[in-house]
């Protein structure tokens, strides 16, 4: 598998993604459900922590893609939902660094939402992973 990024520009590269990625000879497609701070019975972590909820998140990501034989690396795109914007981004350069060392340069949409589907959630990655 071959993937390449492509950019219109540089300005994304404050925030590590790519604004396109073309993957070429993949054999395999992984769909990831929206992640959330939860453990493994549903049970919310870390509720009122930014920073705290998108780590958590990130390693339930994580575990998903490890049941189908993928890391970090092989996530071509990420998609955000936050209930809050500024904190998300005060958070990113503490998880960007994370994603860098992955080797985790996605494509990626943020949104804000008004909420989640629970109300102590602030955050929620829904990604794609080829292999």
């Amino acid at each position: 598998m071959e993937k390449r990024a492509i950019n219109l520009g540089t300005w994304q590269d404050q925030f590590d993604f790519s604004q396109g990625i073309e993957v070429a000879h993949a054999q395999r497609v992984v769909y990831c459900s929206g992640q959330v701070s939860v453990d493994e019975e549903g049970r919310t972590l870390d509720p009122g922590d930014m920073v705290a909820q998108f780590h958590q998140a990130l390693d339930n990501l994580e575990k998903v893609l490890s049941k189908a034989g993928l890391t970090l690396a092989d996530v071509v795109r990420l998609n955000y939902y936050t209930t809050d914007v500024p904190a998300f981004l005060a958070a990113v350069p503490l998880i960007g660094e994370r994603l860098k060392a992955a080797g985790c340069k996605p494509a990626s949409t943020l949104l804000g939402v008004a909420r989640l589907a629970q109300p102590e959630w602030l955050i929620e990655i829904e990604a794609t992973a080829v292999s």
